[in-house]
């Protein structure tokens, strides 16, 4: 196990930024379902749905860690992008690098806490894992029927 300290001012930080992403996905999610139109609307509004409370519930468990460790919890949130396009290739491609984004946020935190923190080093991982999982079915969703490769901007 590595023996260097926690940045505890760090990993809040960091903590935050996964919060205001999380909680910029609630919004993204939610404007998405309400964008969606055509035949397949109701199982993919249903979709974007479980992803817009999935983000929440993520937004508040980086807010519980971040008060376990002493911080105070953001009320910012991040990057919102209006295109316009709202048709469901754009959204999802739209989704996909909103979950690229959060995935390097991740993936920053588990190297800050990387044998020093188990309950932070335990969270990560899982994180990284859910949002790796949730890219590979956005990846899916972009291909075109019988296409194995993955998607490709």
């Amino acid at each position: 196990m590595n023996e260097q300290a926690l940045d505890n001012n760090k990993v809040i930080e960091t903590l935050n930024k996964i919060l205001e992403l999380e909680l910029a996905g609630v919004v993204r999610y939610t404007h998405y379902a309400l964008m969606v139109y055509g035949y397949n609307r109701i199982p993919i509004v249903s979709w974007m749905r479980e992803q817009a409370t999935e983000s929440l519930s993520h937004a508040q468990d980086a807010g519980e860690l971040i008060t376990h460790f002493g911080g105070h919890p953001s009320l910012a949130i991040g990057p919102l992008l209006e295109t316009h396009k709202h048709d469901i290739g754009e959204i999802l491609r739209e989704s996909l690098e909103h979950e690229r984004e959060t995935l390097k946020i991740y993936r920053e935190l588990l190297s800050l806490v990387e044998g020093r923190s188990v309950l932070l080093e335990d969270y990560a991982r899982r994180m990284v894992t859910e949002e790796e999982m949730h890219q590979g079915e956005v990846d899916k969703m972009l291909r075109k029927p019988g296409d194995v490769e993955t998607f490709s901007k």
